[in-house]
């Protein structure tokens, strides 16, 4: 598996792309994993010059819906292999008519691209519809894949790694994150999340990167850096 940064970790460091580029790399990490895209070419050659690849790159629905053959182009640019939906708000998941509806909605975007579309979780999504949860019976409805957040699966009350079974061939992304037990997002590494059993069961599922976020780092750039030690000394066990 490869290692990524999503780079909604480092939104509030004040550096350019290249810069910000340069510092993901010296940090050991494989690649990044974008929250939006911005001038394509440009971040292109920051990524050439430092030796980073894509993991993905998080867009928009509502984007994804105005101009997926423009943000087609842009990924292809960055040699982006999967995009990801990184959010839809509890009102896609009020009942199982509404999920139903929200995963024909998301393989009809994934229609729209050549690459696979996949689907970011938070907590909302493992509220009951029935007899199940909305995102059990999203994972049931829709063709699509998952980038499985194992933080917020935790924080709903998921075990992460028993979800990542559930997926196994459709979770091509794990976003690496830790919480406490309140539910709150921590460094990798001192919250409540297994992180070894994450990672074995990741492996078992066929995930091929596992990317590192924290949503609220006080500093975002030791942050990344803890993500990385963490990440490869689990990697290692």
């Amino acid at each position: 598996m490869h290692t990524a940064v999503q780079l909604w970790t480092l939104r509030n460091l004040d550096v350019s792309t290249p810069a910000l580029l340069d510092r993901v790399a010296a940090a050991g990490y494989d690649g990044v994993e974008f929250a939006g895209i911005e001038d394509p070419p440009e971040t292109a050659r920051a990524m050439d010059e430092v030796g980073l690849v894509a993991a993905g790159a998080h867009v928009d629905a509502d984007e994804l819906r105005a101009d997926p053959a423009g943000v087609a182009a842009e990924l292809d640019t960055l040699g982006v292999p999967s995009v990801v939906v990184p959010y839809l708000d509890p009102d896609h998941f009020i009942d199982t008519a509404t999920v139903d509806e929200t995963a024909a909605m998301l393989d009809a975007l994934a229609s729209e691209f050549d690459r696979p579309l996949l689907y970011h979780n938070h907590d909302h999504e493992f509220v009951p519809v029935g007899t199940e949860t909305a995102f059990d019976r999203l994972a049931a409805e829709t063709a699509v894949g998952f980038e499985l957040d194992v933080g917020w699966a935790e924080a709903a009350g998921r075990d992460p790694a028993a979800l990542l079974s559930d997926l196994a061939g459709r979770a091509p992304v794990v976003h690496l994150k830790d919480v406490t037990a309140a539910g709150e997002p921590t460094e990798l590494g001192e919250g409540v999340v297994d992180l070894p059993g994450v990672v074995e069961a990741a492996r078992d599922a066929g995930t091929e990167w596992l990317v590192f976020e924290h949503d609220d780092p006080a500093d975002p750039m030791a942050s990344v850096e803890n993500g990385i030690e963490v990440v490869e000394r689990v990697l290692e066990q």
